[in-house]
């Protein structure tokens, strides 16, 4: 079975979390990385639509309803899944970004802002890093929002892995060699 790294982006609602993911892609598609993306959503979401016939195979009572076309494809899945198992489903990518999960178990960017004054979304001890304009913080790299290419620097240089996770995969790029000398 193919492992494929993850890591998180926690933060409270607002902080920038979809911001910085939006602008972390394209660096990592330019330094050759395949990249997935799981969002948590919160609220009852829908893809289907009414009246489609996914929609009334769902109604009929599909478990999984899957669409697909020469450029898309989507497999609902019509039952609670815990977000490792939809990272378990995903193929083919060499790291996966998870927005939201804060309380799973994998390692996580923590996304703060100076002008918040809550306490910070995880603790620390579960951070690789944190991206915030301007809060200081001792024993876990820090970067600013702006500073992509260092934040992909550091993803790439695989020193975000925690000691559980390491020598499972041993460098991106493995299927497609772009990447291949950036260690997990």
């Amino acid at each position: 079975m193919e492992h494929i790294p993850i890591l998180g982006v926690a933060g409270w609602s607002g902080s920038g979390k979809t911001t910085l993911i939006e602008a972390l892609l394209p660096e990592l598609r330019r330094r050759g990385l395949r990249t997935a993306v799981i969002k948590h959503d919160g609220h009852d979401f829908a893809v289907d639509q009414w009246g489609k016939d996914s929609w009334r195979f769902t109604q009929a009572g599909a478990d999984i309803t899957a669409i697909f076309s020469d450029t898309h494809a989507v497999i609902l899945e019509n039952r609670p899944l815990r977000p490792a198992e939809v990272a378990g489903r995903m193929t083919g990518v060499d790291l996966i970004l998870v927005e939201g999960c804060k309380d799973e178990d994998w390692p996580k960017l923590l996304v703060c802002r100076e002008e918040s004054h809550e306490p910070p979304a995880v603790p620390l001890s579960d951070c690789a890093a944190v991206v915030t304009d301007g809060i200081q913080l001792r024993g876990v790299p820090c970067f600013l929002p702006g500073d992509i290419a260092g934040l992909a620097d550091f993803i790439c240089s695989g020193q975000w892995r925690t000691a559980g996770c390491e020598g499972k995969s041993p460098m991106f790029g493995q299927n497609n060699g772009k990447a291949a000398n950036a260690k997990l």
